[in-house]
């Protein structure tokens, strides 16, 4: 039973309103003394209430507040402990990159959805792509490419046409953005526990940038980007609506 609840919102009135009247109705209580965090928001702040309380070891349950909420359960007042007791449970790593940019500084952070590789300037990027110390993929010329998790898959990685992974697979995406050259490279299935590194050829001509979800490093000279198994988010979906059936349903729309 979750009896003790820390709701958050984002900034926008519609989810700070909502937020008050949840906390009146139901009672809040600090995110380190809670049973479950209920977030209201889109996505976009679901991620950042995953990133930011990782260390708590508590589920998160999202309610869209937002615009697209794939990963949000829809908004309701009235029968909210019931939806919590009877929600299933997702368990997700996120991916941790590693970048070094030009200048030699090195950067680190984490990523739920993906980790993307974009060109900053009018040029096409162009990088190596190498899995586990083997070289794959000598030169990659493309607008970007990504590393996506199950969990992201349906996001940045499908609107690049990259492959939706069910969510208990041990396997990642990578996938390009706009190749070039190899004109028919549609990108490759790597295990979860693969090493894949991106090396930016000709960074000064064609710089590149990279993004872990919503953090972003510019001007890198190299990439690495692996699953992180130390770390589990907890995510809360009502019954009969969770991950698992989430990516399915995307896939027949």
């Amino acid at each position: 039973m979750h009896r003790k609840i820390a709701f958050v919102a984002s900034d926008a009135p519609v989810a700070q309103t909502a937020r008050a009247a949840l906390a009146g109705r139901f009672g809040d209580v600090p995110e380190d003394t809670a049973d479950v965090i209920v977030a209201l928001g889109g996505d976009g702040f679901m991620l950042h209430t995953l990133h930011r309380t990782q260390s708590l070891d508590v589920p998160v349950y999202g309610m869209n507040r937002g615009t697209v909420g794939f990963l949000m359960n829809e908004y309701s007042e009235t029968d909210l402990l019931d939806r919590l007791e009877a929600a299933e449970e997702a368990v997700i790593n996120p991916l941790s990159m590693r970048a070094e940019t030009v200048e030699g500084q090195r950067h680190d952070a984490l990523a739920i959805n993906e980790v993307s590789l974009l060109r900053e300037g009018p040029q096409a990027a162009k990088l190596k792509i190498t899995v586990d110390g083997h070289l794959r993929l000598e030169e990659l010329v493309c607008d970007g490419a990504l590393v996506a998790t199950p969990a992201g898959s349906t996001a940045y990685n499908y609107s690049a046409h990259g492959p939706i992974l069910p969510i208990g697979s041990d396997v990642l995406a990578l996938t390009a953005v706009a190749a070039f050259r190899p004109r028919r490279w549609r990108g490759a299935l790597v295990p979860k526990t693969a090493c894949v590194r991106f090396d930016a050829l000709n960074p000064a001509k064609r710089p590149v940038m990279a993004v872990a979800d919503s953090e972003w490093v510019a001007n890198v000279a190299w990439v690495e980007i692996r699953s992180e198994p130390s770390i589990a988010h907890r995510i809360l979906f009502d019954h009969g609506h969770g991950l698992e059936e989430r990516l399915l349903r995307e896939q027949f729309v």
